[in-house]
């Protein structure tokens, strides 16, 4: 199991004996630093914390709940057989989801300046002491977000869903619908950087991920992003993040212990 997957498990873990003790219950929810929804184990949504009210800039929680039974919501539909996973009693853990942003802020009647929102996605059954569904939650942790022009944040979409492939300006200029000059241009206006920088930061933080897996070694984490750990790459990595691979990773691990 990747690590990612595993500080998720443990997220819910924790989670769930906070909810064993109603008093703690709700200052965990309402404090909670990422998006909670909870269901009824119909599919209806039941509660919702502040962090989500903030975060899809919904002023009134009735707006959320009661309304939407997340078993019957079109926008969730792609994962719908792993939602139902959850309500029949597993743990699921989903990876990397595209949250339809712009689909929300219209059914909630609200503005947004957020292009796109990536996240991972715990969703986990909480038992009553009979050992029924008492209700499900779902944990949302945003991994990226763009708040660009539209024509940005699709070249940066791009770009960091393909950084393990070989860098290509054109196919980037392709998913933004420009030419490749005139995106350049756009590009490095807006961020300040160039295409290709941003190409090789996505590139440092797949390492960088990587680097934490205490299953592999350094060369691993590098060569998982196809890159030789013995060469430019290693340079680049200390230039862009200030510290070697392996500093980098002796200090990452000593945080997790």
């Amino acid at each position: 199991m990747r690590k990612k997957e595993k500080n998720q498990n443990s997220l819910a873990a924790s989670f769930q004996q906070a909810l064993a003790a109603e008093d703690l219950c709700a200052q965990v929810f309402e404090g909670f630093p990422f998006p909670i929804q909870i269901f009824d184990p119909d599919g209806t949504s039941a509660l919702v914390n502040r962090c989500f009210l903030e975060e899809y800039q919904i002023e009134d929680p009735v707006a959320v709940v009661g309304v939407f039974n997340i078993l019957h919501d079109p926008l969730v539909r792609a994962y719908r057989s792993e939602i139902e996973r959850a309500f029949s009693g597993d743990y699921v853990f989903i990876p990397d989801v595209k949250v339809p942003t712009q689909e929300l802020a219209q059914r909630h009647g609200v503005e947004t300046s957020i292009q796109a929102i990536y996240q991972d996605i715990s969703v986990f059954p909480v038992l009553s002491s009979e050992e029924e569904i008492k209700y499900v939650v779902v944990v949302m942790v945003n991994r990226r977000i763009y708040r660009d022009r539209e024509e940005i944040m699709r070249a940066k979409e791009f770009i960091a869903n393909n950084c393990l492939e070989k860098y290509d300006a054109a196919k980037a200029a392709q998913a933004a619908g420009l030419c490749p000059s005139h995106l350049a241009r756009l590009f490095k206006q807006h961020t300040g950087i160039t295409l290709h920088d941003y190409y090789i930061n996505c590139l440092m933080e797949k390492v960088k991920e990587n680097l934490t897996d205490r299953n592999l070694s350094v060369s691993q984490a590098f060569a998982a992003c196809n890159l030789d750990y013995c060469g430019h790459y290693a340079r680049v990595f200390k230039e862009r993040v200030g510290y070697s691979p392996s500093v980098y990773r002796k200090m990452a691990l000593s945080r997790t212990k």
